[in-house]
Formats: structure tokens, C-alpha cells, sequence
């Protein structure tokens, strides 16, 4: 099992960055394809960044692309989701989430952290 804790959310300008931060509980850290997603009031979770187990691999939203940057760092059992350019249209939660395989959809990921805030102002 997996625990997850997000960190790093905030209020920031458009056009400015933030680093989430998600710290994984376990041995098995390494063995996990992690993603970010987010979601607003009345929306859906919308996937945001995937990266493979040894984070040779990721896969971005095109709403993100050349925006976000995930990566992980597997010796401290952790996974980063730097974003700049920020538009108000990326105000959410931002969760992160575990799976056991490279894939998109939220409901393929097992794990999941409780969310931090992320709010952009124009």
C-alpha cells in the first residue's frame, strides 16, 4: 500500500510557477506509474501528467504541454509536478496518484493523496 501527501499548492499571478511536491510512504515507491490530476467544483477529475517507474517515460495533458514538468525521484520516494506560464484556467485541486500501470485515466490509479489547492489569479 501507498500513502500519498501533496504539498506546495498556493496562490500565485498569472504567468507565474509553482512545485508541487508529493511525498509516497512505502518501500515499493519505485515499482508505481505516478500521476497528476485535477479537479474543480462540478468538474471531473481531469488528468493532468503521467511518469513511468523509472521516469523514463511521461505523457502531459495537451492543456499543459510545454507548461508542466513532472518528475520523480524514486531514492527519496518522491514525485514533482513543476508548473509555469500559469493561466487562471489552472485553478484546481491538484491530487496525486499512484497506479500499476503507464495509463491516463484516473480510474486505473489505486492510490490517491487528499489534494492541494492551486489558484491562479488574473
Amino acid at each position: 500500500q501507498v500513502q500519498l501527501v501533496e504539498s506546495g499548492g498556493g496562490l500565485v499571478q498569472a504567468g507565474g510557477s509553482l512545485r508541487l511536491s508529493c511525498a509516497a510512504s512505502g518501500r515499493t515507491f519505485s515499482r508505481y506509474v505516478m500521476g497528476w490530476f485535477r479537479q474543480v467544483p462540478g468538474k471531473e477529475r481531469e488528468f493532468v501528467a503521467t511518469i513511468s517507474t523509472s521516469g523514463g517515460s511521461t505523457s502531459s495533458a495537451d492543456s499543459v504541454k510545454g507548461r508542466f514538468t513532472i518528475s520523480r525521484d524514486n531514492a527519496k520516494n518522491m514525485v514533482y509536478l513543476q508548473m509555469d506560464s500559469l493561466k487562471p484556467e489552472d485553478t484546481a485541486v491538484y491530487y496525486c496518484a499512484a497506479a500499476g500501470r503507464f495509463t491516463v485515466y484516473s480510474a486505473s490509479y489505486d492510490y490517491w493523496g487528499q489534494g492541494t489547492q492551486v489558484t491562479v489569479s488574473s
